[in-house]
């Protein structure tokens, strides 16, 4: 596969930021290798409906430019809609868990949450932050819209949160549980 199919490849798995270094490491390549990769990269996608969103220092995949107005008038149906069982279920991990990876999210639910975060995000219920001991990596937490909406002075106020706050730092909790469920 070549390198700029597989940078793409690798970013919409993620479905996150990620930096150049990391990149370059992963991919096993040069500062100057990956910049030429992602230039055609750039080329290969440009009347597509995805583009590359860079900063300085990280890369991701977004909605090209040209699909705003069709993305905004989705994103506000999403705002309206329930957030469903695999959300309150995500969203509920994050409140009592959180600050949390999205690896450990997705080990506790089996299953990618990516696009669950991602909704929940664009909601305003939670927020993300770089990982204090590793930056190449987000942490999620509740945001203050969320405490806000559910009427909390703080995140230990919700219902049983010392008990299944404690059962899900136990990992064969959570896989029992959802064993049961």
């Amino acid at each position: 596969m070549k390198l700029d199919s597989l940078i793409e490849s690798i970013l919409y798995y993620k479905g996150e930021p990620m930096s150049r270094k990391e990149l370059c490491k992963l991919l096993e390549v040069t500062e100057s290798t990956l910049e030429e990769a992602l230039a055609t990269l750039r080329k290969n996608i440009e009347g597509r409906g995805i583009a590359l969103i860079e900063t300085d220092d990280e890369i991701s995949l977004g909605t090209a430019k040209e699909a705003s107005e069709t993305i905004e008038k989705i994103s506000k149906e999403e705002m309206n809609k329930e957030i469903g069982k695999a959300g309150l279920e995500t969203l509920t991990i994050v409140a009592y868990k959180g600050p949390i990876g999205r690896n450990a999210i997705d080990n506790i639910r089996g299953v990618n949450s990516s696009f669950i975060l991602r909704n929940l995000m664009i909601r305003g219920l939670i927020e993300r932050m770089q990982d204090p001991n590793d930056q190449r990596a987000y942490l999620y937490k509740p945001s203050m819209e969320l405490l806000n909406f559910l009427g909390l002075a703080k995140i230990d106020d919700l219902p049983e949160y010392v008990r299944i706050s404690q059962e899900l730092k136990e990992p064969e909790n959570v896989a029992e549980n959802r064993e049961n469920s």
